[in-house]
């Protein structure tokens, strides 16, 4: 079984060889293939780690009336921490707002002047609020529009960064359908492509073919060759896709860095790389075997 197994893949590595410029052309189309498929995965892994660096930074705040006493608004926190949709509530004190505020407006000499010339402190108490999910801020949002200290509320802001999730979410799920449909046709190309290829294998083959099946040669071991000839084309494309997709990364490793600082794309690479390896490995197995199959059931009758 072992002796013919290697045969078999001997065989298959013989035909890939002896191609020459087909071999090549079917190795490419199915390298875009894969690069397609591992960039688009890496695209989706660094959204997701945007995205859950800015869902971090999402909350709802709401702002009581002046008049609200802060025993109605501790009330108001203590409901809030019973309901289900919402991971934690802060409670931020009118004198707490006012030293936050001056901290952010230290470079603004103008507006801290102008907070001395009125003399008392206008800002508001607040409750900042964090939600589990960041899908879940419109259930908060309905349960504020009805909660029981609803009138003491005086205004609630959230909106800007679920607007700005919504958009990246929204861009994402595009960047997805687009790389996707890219990776689709490149498949399909690959699949005709190395289907022909293996035809062409099978033809120039045809005499020993023949002289195999007079000497009672199974129609396995007739067929294996050419199956893993298709598995050959998967597996050296892999290697080149790794390969070419790290000196790609590599190249454009200042640039990502300046668009999103918080995110290291070879670290993502080297985190992800038996995955990824892994994944083009089956993905170019099951393309190259696939069109060996149809190429072998149309043109090698046995």
């Amino acid at each position: 079984m072992f002796l013919t197994l290697g045969r078999t893949i001997k065989g298959g590595w013989i035909n890939f060889l002896r191609n020459g410029y087909l071999s090549v052309a079917a190795v490419s189309v199915m390298l875009l293939c894969l690069f397609t498929i591992s960039s688009l995965f890496l695209i989706v892994l660094t959204a997701d780690n945007v995205l859950q660096g800015m869902q971090g930074n999402v909350n709802v705040s709401v702002y009581f009336k002046a008049s609200v006493p802060e025993e109605a608004i501790l009330k108001a926190k203590k409901d809030l921490e019973n309901y289900r949709e919402i991971k934690t509530v802060e409670y931020v004190t009118k004198d707490q707002a006012l030293e936050i505020f001056k901290k952010n407006s230290a470079s603004k000499p103008v507006i801290l002047q102008s907070l001395e010339e009125i003399g008392e402190n206008p800002l508001l108490s607040y409750l900042v609020i964090q939600a589990n999910n960041s899908n879940q801020y419109d259930m908060v949002g309905e349960y504020l529009k009805n909660a029981s200290f609803k009138d003491d509320i005086s205004w609630v802001n959230y909106r800007d960064n679920k607007d700005r999730i919504d958009r990246l979410n929204s861009t994402v799920s595009e960047v997805r359908k687009i790389g996707l449909g890219i990776a689709g046709l490149f498949s399909i190309i690959s699949l005709l492509i190395i289907s022909n290829t293996v035809r062409i294998t099978i033809y120039t083959h045809r005499k020993e073919v023949e002289v195999m099946r007079l000497v009672g040669a199974s129609n396995t071991y007739i067929r294996l060759p050419f199956i893993f000839e298709g598995i050959i084309y998967g597996l050296v494309a892999s290697v080149i896709s790794m390969l070419l997709l790290y000196v790609t990364l590599r190249l454009s490793e200042q640039f990502i860095l300046r668009l999103i600082p918080s995110i290291n794309i070879l670290s993502l690479y080297f985190s992800n790389f038996f995955i990824i390896f892994g994944t083009q490995i089956l993905v170019g197995a099951f393309l190259g075997t696939l069109s060996s199959w149809f190429a072998i059931r149309k043109y090698l009758k046995i």
